[in-house]
């Protein structure tokens, strides 16, 4: 019975974060999520800003650090052609307290 505490314990505490590391593949296979950048912000199921630390980019919030090796990133995406062949369709912001999700559905998408 101890022993089965202790592992929850343990469990909890190595629970995943969801940071939003990201990394642009070349090639839609390579791919976590296919992602779309539409041109206006209703059209959007997120709200993105790019941070400029890898620090600012915590938790599923919107706020991206884009890295430069593939093995770094939390995700991994590709930019679609077509609107109809995105998972997610992402608006970038101009400002870090206007990101975040309009469509909180495809939230699972980026954990």
């Amino acid at each position: 019975m101890k022993y089965i505490f202790l592992f929850l314990i343990l469990l909890g505490l190595t629970s995943p974060v969801s940071a939003q590391l990201i990394y642009a593949v070349k090639y839609q296979g390579q791919a976590d999520v296919k992602v779309f950048a539409v041109k206006y912000e209703s059209q959007a199921d997120l709200k993105v800003f790019k941070v400029k630390y890898q620090s600012q980019a915590k938790d599923n919030e919107g706020k991206w650090f884009f890295v430069n090796y593939e093995s770094q990133a939390d995700k991994k995406i590709f930019f679609v052609d077509y609107e109809g062949q995105a998972d997610l369709k992402i608006f970038f912001v101009k400002y870090e307290s206007q990101a975040g999700w309009r469509n909180s559905s495809k939230k699972h998408l980026l954990y």
